[in-house]
């Protein structure tokens, strides 16, 4: 299909007309909606393989299926489930010469690593370990299979032990466990004792029985392999050669929770040997490691500040005979999420945030110079093989849509210079015929300092010129985070649009995909900047779209939004101390910065915002606490809180709740004691987006 002009800064989807629309989005719309992921392909590019996850809305739960799809004929066929019915699967892989597909699934009551024909069949199972396997990697001549398992170190390779430990622990009549150091619990797990270490198994031949000996791999290593709670099989690699797997790992020992130090180590695929420590001279975070073709160059990326987990990642590369590195694009101010090597190790493929956007760059290795491929929207995944890319695309109107395309046709220009795009999968509006969504625009003032600032516009999705429209006014967490061009299932502007909102979303100092030095603003300055910003966005977008009714607006905000909406119910106001906001909802948000520099998990986080601990840098920590604002507290306030966040613990959100109740202000607390700092159950979700949405209904109406 014909692509439209990266620079267009309108919604870059037409919606019908909305008298062919029955409604907006629903949550129950949001939550049933299948959803693609991982793509794949073939090493000649001609035959791809994605995921994608289906929910049975009644019973909450979801199952995931590999298609595949012939790219090389250009007729209308929709893909093909090749895994059988029944079969729920996940971390879909391919063998080097396409043949076959790798993935995890349970089906036996275990997490293990199968194997089928691309060309479809039954599954074989090549894995019958005592435990669940989280993550794996192939080896490239297919024999072997790298996997990570959360074990006990004594047991080393002797996965029934941990088994047997796992259960001792389970049957003891006594429940008490005693810690001597950080972490005890981290995101929304307590520590059991158990690690993730990695292992590798030699993969049994076809029909043969599959295997349930192993090797362990690093287990001098004391840091987890992928790192939890989110690292996966992205934090490890296999040499071309197959002797040796490179792994991202933490090796802090009792510094871990405060240290953002991951070093690269090559680990001999055999065990035999000793891991090497590849990056020790950078004392900061080194990721997402991938060889080059020919085994010379390993390609990563690098932070290089000790201590701050939103520094910029390097594009590096390293020379594996001298074990010489380099920056390869210094002057690039963005900060890539993925690397991908061309097959002749000349061009880097990378995703990275770009201006409330998330496209696809290429990168000259010798060069550096950086050319933006695809963008309108966020790109969430990609593959490249052969001359054909394939990437999943989401944006501000549909979740995540599948297409393919040649690097002939992007050109050396990109996406701009006319090229075309193979619809795979139907965006949102395909799947939802009856559903309008609102049209929305990016639009930029002048913030904190004279800097320029960004912001997006979602319209609901009835509009009429000359009408005017409540707000929901979200406020982004991380806080290095962005309310961009981009697709959420937690917060979605179209639901508020859906109910017939207006939405206005500020990218405050802090925010990324602006620059370093924009991101790095927030630190020791949570409710200075931020908060000015998020004032002159508000008047900016008021200014500019005649359609927002000022007058009957709410605030929400999770996390560091959630700490914002704390902050502005004592420090937000306007002439005669007056609240420009009718409500505020505040998910998971931080009510006292001091007590949160003791109880959350990952200290390296607070203590880099905050420039230190809280007993060696008190006024830090006062400096923009809301609990030192309570007293001006007066806007009724929807208080959120899962019993499982350890990142932002209850007693954060019980706390706000007691303040609004002492004080006598209209509150509610919505309590989930089974959501971590996320609110991810099916049911769980809807419940979430109706509370907020009669709570935004009671007080600006709609």
């Amino acid at each position: 299909m014909p692509l439209r002009p990266v620079l267009l800064s309108l919604c870059l989807l037409a919606a019908l007309p909305a008298a062919a629309q029955e409604r907006g989005l629903d949550v129950r719309d949001l939550v049933k909606l299948d959803r693609v992921s991982a793509p794949l392909l073939t090493s000649d590019g001609r035959h791809l393989v994605f995921a994608q996850r289906t929910l049975d809305f009644d019973s909450g739960k979801a199952t995931t299926a590999l298609y595949a799809r012939n790219l090389v004929t250009r007729d209308l066929a929709p893909p093909k489930r090749i895994t059988p019915e029944g079969w729920n699967v996940n971390s879909p892989a391919l063998s080097a010469d396409g043949g076959t597909v790798y993935f995890l699934s349970a089906k036996n009551g275990t997490s293990q690593v199968y194997a089928m024909p691309l060309a479809g069949g039954t599954p074989q199972q090549l894995t019958d370990v005592a435990v669940d396997i989280g993550t794996f990697q192939v080896s490239p001549d297919g024999s072997r299979a790298a996997f990570s398992a959360d074990t006990f170190g004594d047991c080393a390779a002797d996965l029934a032990c941990t088994r047997r430990k796992l259960g001792e622990q389970k049957d003891a009549k006594a429940s008490g466990v005693v810690y001597d150091q950080l972490f005890v619990r981290h995101w929304d797990t307590w520590k059991d004792g158990t690690m993730s270490r990695l292992f590798v198994a030699d993969l049994p031949a076809a029909r043969a029985q599959p295997v349930a000996t192993v090797r362990a791999l690093g287990h001098s290593l004391e840091g987890d392999i992928p790192s939890k709670p989110f690292g996966g099989a992205e934090d490890y690699t296999w040499a071309p050669d197959g002797r040796s797997i490179v792994a991202s790992v933490k090796v802090a020992g009792r510094e871990a929770p405060w240290s953002t130090n991951f070093d690269l180590y090559r680990i001999d695929a055999t065990g035999d040997a000793a891991p090497v420590n590849l990056t020790a001279s950078n004392p900061a975070w080194d990721a997402g490691p991938v060889f080059s073709e020919d085994g010379a160059t390993l390609f990563y990326r690098a932070m290089k500040r000790p201590g701050f987990e939103a520094d910029r990642y390097a594009v590096m590369a390293m020379d594996v005979a001298s074990g010489q590195a380099r920056e390869i694009a210094p002057q690039w101010d963005r900060s890539p999420s993925s690397l991908q090597p061309s097959p002749d190790g000349r061009t880097l493929y990378v995703a990275a945030q770009d201006t409330g956007e998330y496209p696809l760059f290429r990168v000259d290795v010798e060069t550096g110079a950086v050319t933006r491929l695809i963008g309108d929207g966020s790109i969430s995944s990609f593959a490249v093989a052969g001359d054909t890319i394939a990437f999943t695309r989401n944006d501000l109107r549909s979740g995540d849509t599948l297409y393919t395309t040649s690097l002939q046709d992007l050109g050396m220009a990109g996406i701009g210079a006319g090229s075309a795009l193979r619809q795979i999968t139907p965006t949102a509006a395909e799947r939802l015929p009856g559903v309008a969504f609102g049209d929305y625009e990016q639009f930029s003032f002048k913030g904190a300092g004279n800097e320029t600032v960004h912001g997006y516009v979602v319209k609901p999705w009835n509009y009429r010129e000359g009408q005017t429209y409540p707000v929901a006014f979200l406020i982004h967490g991380g806080p290095q985070g962005s309310f961009g061009n981009g697709w959420s299932y937690r917060w979605n502007p179209q639901t508020y649009a859906g109910q017939g909102y207006a939405v206005v979303m500020i990218d405050f100092h802090g925010s990324t995909g602006y620059g370093q030095a924009f991101t790095d603003a927030i630190s020791g300055d949570w409710g200075g900047k931020p908060l000015e910003d998020l004032q002159k966005g508000w008047a900016a977008a008021q200014d500019k779209y005649a359609f927002l009714d000022g007058d009957r607006a709410c605030a929400l905000g999770a996390s560091y939004g959630g700490y914002m909406i704390n902050w502005i119910a004592g420090n937000w106001f306007e002439r005669g101390g007056r609240s420009p906001w009718k409500c505020l909802v505040n998910h998971d948000g931080v009510f006292d910065t001091r007590s949160m520099g003791y109880v959350t998990e990952e200290l390296w986080f607070t203590e880099w915002e905050n420039k230190g601990t809280p007993f060696d840098q008190p006024k830090n920590y006062e400096r923009f606490n809301p609990v030192n604002h309570v007293a001006n507290w007066k806007v009724p306030m929807l208080v959120v809180q899962g019993e499982k966040d350890y990142r932002v613990p209850v007693d954060q959100g019980l706390s706000t709740f007691t303040a609004l109740q002492r004080k006598g202000i209209e509150s509610k607390l919505l309590y989930f004691p089974d959501e971590n700092h996320w609110v991810l159950q099916p049911h769980n979700s809807v419940l979430w987006h109706d509370t907020v949405n009669d709570w935004l209904k009671q007080h600006i109406g709609q």
